[in-house]
Parts: C-alpha cells; sequence; structure tokens
C-alpha cells in the first residue's frame, strides 16, 4: 500500500495543526510554528503538491492582500472503531476528525476474531460506499484487551475468548489497503476525549473507561501513556479481595467482577428473585433475563436496590482511584461508558470516596467529571490514533 506522509517534522507541524485547529491562513501556521516566510512557503505548496493539503477559500485580511486558507485535504479521511463485547461501532472522518458517517450495530465477540474482521471491514465498505470514499487514509481500532501495541495484537484477552494473539493488525490492513493501528479501547477513548472532550484543556488526565469492559487510560505530557510492554492501564484485574466473586478472567475479587456490566447484572438478579426489587423482579420475569441498561432504570426510577447496587460497584471504582489519583496526580478524572441516568449517583459516591481518601495535594484542583463525549470518544479517538500514525514523518 501507498501510504503519503510528511516528509519532515515541519510538514508534520503543519498537518497537526491544521487538523487540530482547522483551516488557517498561511501567516497563522507561520506565527504557529515559528518559520521563516519562504520555509513555510515551500512546505506548505510541498504539501499541496501531494495531496494533503488544499486552498479553502481567502482568509480574513491582516492588511494587504488577502492570503487563501490551508486545511487538509478533502480526500484525507479516517476511520475509527470500537470492538465491544456486545457490539461493534464504525465511524468515518474527515482530516479535522470530525465524524462523517457512523454505524454501530450488536456483535458477539465469541463468534471469534475473523468473523469479527470480516464484518468490520463490510461496515466501513458500507460506510465508504456512502460517503462515495475510493479509499482511506487509515484506521485506527479500538479492543476491550490488553493490546501488544506495537504488533497489533492482544494478548491473553479476558473479554476476548479466542483472540490471543490474532493478527488483527495485519488482517484488517490487508482487507482495507491502508495502515491500521490497534490499541486499548480505553487508550482511544482517552485520545478522543484528548482531541475533542473535556480533556482538551489538560496535558495530564486520567480516563476510567466502564462497561462491560473496565479499562484506563493514561495520557502524560499530552501522549497516551502505554507503559514498557504496552500493559499500563489494566485496572480491570486489580484485585480487591481474596475470597471476592470469580472474574472473567479466572480470578476471584477483581474490580471488574465488582464493578463490570457482569457484575451488576448478577447483582441485580439475586435482588430481583431475592424480593428486594419488584422492579427488577418484574423486569425480569418479563424478559427471562437483566441488562446493565435495567439495572440502571430501575435506578434513575427510584428503586432502592438498584441505587444500592450502582452506589457499590462505584464504592469499589473509588477505591482504586484514590491509588491512581494519589500516583499519578491527573489534571481531570473522566468517567465514561456509564449506563443512562446513573451518572449522578455513581459520580457522587465516587467523588466522595477520592476527595476523602486521596492526597489533598492531588486532588486540590482536579475534577471527577462525566465524558461529554460518551460513546463518540471511542471513535474520534481512533481517528485520532490513525492520524498520529499518519502525519508523522515515515
Amino acid at each position: 500500500m501507498v501510504v503519503v506522509r510528511p516528509e519532515n517534522a515541519h510538514q508534520a507541524r503543519l498537518l497537526r495543526l491544521l487538523r487540530d485547529d482547522g483551516p488557517r491562513s498561511r501567516a497563522e501556521l507561520g506565527d504557529a510554528v515559528d518559520l521563516a516566510r519562504s520555509r513555510l512557503t515551500a512546505e506548505a505548496d510541498r504539501l499541496i503538491e501531494r495531496g494533503l493539503v488544499e486552498n479553502a477559500g481567502p482568509a480574513a485580511s491582516r492588511g494587504g492582500r488577502r492570503s487563501p486558507l490551508l486545511r487538509l485535504a478533502g480526500t484525507v479521511r479516517f476511520a475509527g472503531v470500537v470492538v465491544s463485547p456486545r457490539h461493534i461501532d464504525v465511524a468515518v472522518t474527515d482530516g479535522e476528525l470530525a465524524v462523517l458517517s457512523r454505524i454501530s450495530e450488536p456483535a458477539d465477540v465469541r463468534d471469534g476474531p475473523e468473523a469479527i474482521c470480516a464484518r468490520v471491514v463490510e461496515l466501513i465498505g458500507k460506510l465508504r460506499a456512502e460517503l462515495g470514499l475510493h479509499q482511506l487514509t487509515a484506521v485506527g481500532v479500538g479492543l476491550p484487551a490488553p493490546v501488544a501495541f506495537a504488533e497489533g495484537v492482544p494478548v491473553s484477552p479476558p473479554a476476548l475468548p479466542g483472540w490471543h494473539r490474532f493478527p488483527i493488525r495485519e488482517s484488517l490492513a490487508a482487507d482495507l489497503g491502508c495502515p491500521v493501528l490497534v490499541d486499548n479501547d480505553a487508550n482511544l477513548m482517552a485520545l478522543g476525549e484528548k482531541h475533542a472532550g473535556t480533556a482538551r484543556a489538560f496535558e495530564d488526565f486520567l480516563y476510567l473507561k466502564l462497561g462491560a469492559a473496565i479499562g484506563c487510560g493514561l495520557v502524560l505530557g499530552g501522549q497516551v501513556y502505554r507503559g514498557a510492554t504496552s500493559g499500563a492501564g489494566d485496572i480491570a484485574h486489580l484485585r480487591l479481595a481474596d475470597d471476592g466473586p470469580l472474574c472473567a478472567c479466572g480470578d476471584n475479587g477483581c474490580l471488574e467482577a465488582y464493578s463490570g456490566d457482569a457484575a451488576l447484572v448478577r447483582e441485580a438478579t439475586t435482588a430481583a428473585r431475592s424480593g428486594r426489587s419488584t422492579v427488577l423482579a418484574e423486569r425480569l420475569d418479563e424478559a427471562g433475563e437483566l441488562t446493565a441498561l435495567d439495572v440502571a432504570r430501575a435506578a434513575t426510577g427510584g428503586d432502592a436496590a438498584a441505587q444500592a447496587l450502582v452506589r457499590a460497584a462505584a464504592r469499589r471504582l473509588g477505591q482504586i482511584l484514590v491509588g491512581l489519583v494519589s500516583f499519578f496526580n491527573p489534571g481531570i478524572v473522566i468517567i465514561g461508558g456509564v449506563a443512562p441516568g446513573i451518572g449522578p449517583v455513581l459520580l457522587a459516591e465516587i467523588r466522595g470516596l477520592v476527595y476523602r481518601r486521596s492526597t489533598p495535594l492531588s486532588t486540590g484542583t482536579m475534577p471527577i467529571v462525566l465524558s461529554d463525549l460518551d460513546d463518540r470518544a471511542g471513535v474520534i479517538g481512533g481517528a485520532r490514533l490513525a492520524s498520529d500514525h499518519v502525519l508523522t514523518p515515515a
């Protein structure tokens, strides 16, 4: 595959400015990168020749003849993909990572990586046809699993049985004909928040992803921190109790076994069958099984048992966050993947515990907030990951 990338660091800086800030005049770009006018002109013209940048109409006058705005070329298109245990989410963005089209559908990762990859290719094909795109520039994929980032493979993923070391990056790249980057989904969501969410104003922050698989994205100095072997942020299987409930990883007492969706459903089913919640019991009789969304609806509807379950799960999350906040000292903690309606209850419980038990120096000015991107964070982050790769000199 032929991938057009910037030839040097100056071109890369110009491209990233256009991605992050939108169309800008040559004068504005010159101010931002501190390049001599002749060098800026040469680099910008070269990017236009290579099909990465195009003119976008006249800029506002700064005195004298107005220069044209420059923007990333209309042929620069990225895709973000998030594979969850129960669904696939795919979006295509423009060069500035604005979502042009998006599709989401139920899926079962137990069908295996080959089947899921084939479906991802089909969904991307649908979006390309809808948008009239011949080719994508690059694709970023998030998995609810530990990922060896340099290799683009999941490693011993409890939420993805049968996926261990499957070459998902190479498989998708061969079918899509463009570069593919694969990472843990929490890292993608942190990137999405950094690009388009509350975290734009922060260089150091922590993103906590809830749901079927719990994860954590760490951003240091504006960059995702993956650790020596890409294992940073894997908090789902931190043990809270030796005699706790059995986790999908085979161990006992993991955070995910207490606070993941499956844990909520397990405890809600017990509450329904024991008579502690008539609301959940009625729903169980009607549907045959409960979901995390059922628990959320019961809690927001005022069901005391459901609210107690949410608070208990939040306290376990708070216990882990206390250590992370004191050790990492983030500028902000952002929580995503929260079921609709239960955010205020969950947030209040987590805030109370973290602010009470973490060191005052760590929490003095640190907000804990819900994501304002919610389920868009992953696909935007996937596009951001893909663009970071392409907009870096080869």
